[in-house]
């Protein structure tokens, strides 16, 4: 049996993508699967992430799923295990971080871990335990007005602890900056005092690099996407062009964004800026029975071998807060969902052989409905995000180029760099 040096549980789809572009941008081959398998891993690789849709489901189920990931990861030889979140560590009171990480710790009967967002290259630096996008807290990036996760506290200490039975420390700037002996003479120290959960800071992708010679013999690293480049070096891994090559790309070209962030919302206006044709779905029409998905792709069909077309629900905060208190949080997110992978689906049906998705649910959603199982992870498009290749079954001969897009990352010009770069 092939046995892999690093097994990943990601807690949402995006996440996954987010964290195989780093390790293979480090040198690992990488598959990516949606779900747990069902049957040993064939392919030959240096690492796996296991894609869970865990982030926002109840905490007691976010649980279940990510302790079958874990028994699945072991069952390949997993060597290190990764549980992977958001770089906005996005989460509520109840969990989901705190209860996840604490299951798999008490899985692996490790009494220490690590827990840092930090991704420098995407503006997610953590300093004195407080998280930082850009130039300004968490709590005043826009993150605050999430309609699942709103995150009203930048300080990862107390927003972890209040997830957690065990302590939460900080491993400080000081003491990162000093190397990877320093980290480790840290830990040590606040095991000794009863730690179970260390944040830690980093600014740097130097940190993250520093920090990785420290975790090479912890059972469990828990982390956004950031400090897995530190991480292939501990198994004698090197960069190299090979572990991102895909196949040559075809077909059609369409976007679907279900992500609200303010990033996503200006990749929406740039589509339309340069004239490409974007069609808005409106949840009230969904609500009222109307068949959305099917007007929707009458309306992309004439139009897709022109180029590529963008279906949104993109919208700001105060709009969605409106139509939420309209029809409930849930109900209004899951028929948007819905009726985006039912669109999807649709596009794939008329040819679409490129696809970029936006939003985590979203891409959940869109990936369950086009019945795809592993994807194999390709080269960079920005920080944090990668062209996959994956087979489905309405594409079951040349396959599908997807692109899974957290709502908060990447450029303006995204959407249409996304594709530029697999012509």
């Amino acid at each position: 049996m092939n046995k892999i040096s690093l097994g990943c549980i990601a807690d949402d789809f995006t996440g996954a993508t987010d964290l195989a572009n780093n390790l293979v941008r480090a040198g690992m081959r990488v598959v990516q699967t949606i779900g747990v398998p069902s049957g040993p891993l064939g392919a030959e690789v240096d690492a796996v992430v296991v894609a869970l849709k865990s982030r926002t489901v109840p905490p007691d189920q976010a649980v279940a799923e990510s302790l079958a990931a874990l028994a699945w990861l072991q069952a390949q030889g997993a060597q290190q295990i990764y549980f992977k979140y958001c770089s906005t560590f996005d989460s509520t009171a109840r969990g989901n971080i705190g209860p996840v990480t604490e299951a798999l710790m008490d899985a692996l009967q490790t009494d220490f871990t690590i827990a840092t967002p930090a991704f420098p290259d995407n503006q997610r630096t953590v300093f004195k335990g407080y998280l930082f996008v850009g130039d300004v807290l968490l709590s005043e990036s826009g993150m605050q007005n999430h309609p699942l996760t709103p995150m009203t506290d930048a300080n990862l200490v107390r927003v972890l602890q209040s997830q957690t039975k065990r302590r939460v420390g900080l491993i400080a700037h000081t003491v990162v900056a000093r190397g990877a002996a320093a980290v480790r003479e840290r830990m040590a120290q606040l095991q000794a005092e009863g730690v179970g959960v260390a944040i830690v800071d980093a600014v740097s992708n130097e940190d993250l690099l520093r920090l990785g010679p420290a975790l090479q013999d912890m059972p469990l690293v828990t982390a956004g996407s950031g400090v897995a480049i530190g991480l292939p070096a501990n198994f004698g891994i090197t960069p190299s062009d090979q572990a991102s090559r895909l196949p040559a790309a075809r077909g059609l070209q369409a976007v679907v964004s279900g992500s609200c962030s303010l990033a996503t919302n200006r990749q929406v206006l740039d589509f339309m800026k340069q004239g490409h044709p974007a069609l808005a779905i409106d949840p009230l029409r969904i609500a009222s029975g109307a068949d959305v998905a099917a007007e929707v792709l009458a309306w992309a069909q004439p139009l897709l071998a022109q180029g590529p077309v963008l279906v949104y629900s993109t919208a700001d905060s105060g709009d969605v807060k409106a139509v939420q208190g309209r029809l409930g949080v849930a109900e209004a997110g899951a028929m948007v969902e819905d009726t985006l992978a039912a669109v999807a689906r649709g596009l794939v049906q008329l040819g679409v052989r490129q696809l970029v998705v936006a939003g985590g649910e979203t891409s959940g959603a869109c990936v369950q409905a086009l019945g795809i199982t592993q994807m194999q992870i390709g080269p960079q498009i920005d920080p944090g995000v990668p062209w996959c290749h994956a087979l489905c079954d309405l594409a079951p001969l040349e396959g599908l180029h997807l692109t899974l897009k957290s709502g908060n990352f990447g450029t303006d010009d995204f959407f249409t760099k996304a594709f530029t770069m697999l012509a």
